[in-house]
């Protein structure tokens, strides 16, 4: 698929979606939604791609939904809606059930869809001059993208709902303390420490990785021994992987191993 509204890198095992409509702040238009969707989808199928980033370009990471694209669709709203929605929702499933594990580095502002797109990352990295805004009541809308379910897992119930019913904005610090990245880079090395994680997340265990996203996305909603029951099965498949035999061999013989995502 030739894409419009973002570009799709690829480098030493590296996937990178870049979100490009920096004249826009990177708003998700429908174009935009649709590509984003099949990006996602091609690189989490890709056997030579074991890290995915996804970013923004210009100084937004994402804006959120395209008000202006709103406004023209007036007369249809509702389908609109339920269709940019549709794209957006399968794009954050994808990404977050995928078995490789997805880097999101926060360039600049990420507002309402743009923030959602922030939490589905399993490792986030903000630029010091990046903010976060949930922004949905300044349209009177509600929340999507998957932001009604990782908010509160992420910073507790009555700070979810401070973002979203006060639109308390964060600084990227502000973003750290309260859970919602990983770490904060200087604006200066952000691209150095976004390429360092990205290279250390494709050189490392890709099938031991995306079975552990999954038993961690799943220990929301189990018992304590159904649980275990998965990790059980889970590290017993893990064991019969050639990364982890190669892996025990070297921990034996006091060398670094070097996986292969096998």
């Amino acid at each position: 698929m030739a894409y419009r509204r973002l570009l799709l890198e690829r480098e030493d095992q590296v996937g990178r979606i870049t979100l490009n409509r920096p004249e826009a702040y990177n708003a998700l238009n429908l174009e935009m939604a649709r590509e984003l969707f099949d990006a996602a989808l091609e690189l989490d199928e890709s056997r030579d791609i074991r890290a995915i980033v996804l970013t923004g370009a210009g100084k937004a990471f994402c804006a959120g939904g395209d008000v202006k694209e709103f406004v023209e669709q007036v007369t249809r709203e509702e389908r609109h809606l339920k269709e940019l929605t549709a794209y957006l929702h399968m794009t954050v499933s994808r990404l977050v059930r995928s078995q490789k594990p997805v880097l999101v580095a926060v360039n600049g502002v990420a507002a309402g869809g743009g923030m959602s797109l922030a939490m589905a990352g399993d490792v986030v990295v903000a630029a010091e001059s990046a903010r976060f805004t949930m922004a949905y009541v300044r349209i009177g809308a509600t929340p999507d993208g998957s932001s009604s379910y990782f908010l509160s897992r992420l910073v507790g119930l009555r700070r979810a709902m401070e973002l979203y019913l006060l639109n308390r904005p964060l600084t990227a610090r502000e973003a750290l303390e309260w859970g919602l990245v990983t770490r904060v880079a200087s604006d200066a090395k952000f691209p150095e420490v976004v390429k360092n994680l990205a290279r250390e997340l494709a050189d490392g265990p890709t099938l031991a990785f995306g079975a552990a996203k999954l038993l961690f996305h799943h220990a929301t909603c189990e018992s304590l021994e159904t649980q275990m029951e998965m990790e059980s099965e889970a590290i017993a498949r893990a064991g019969q992987t050639e990364d982890f035999q190669r892996a025990v061999a070297a921990f034996a013989a006091k060398k670094e191993p070097v996986f292969e995502g096998k």
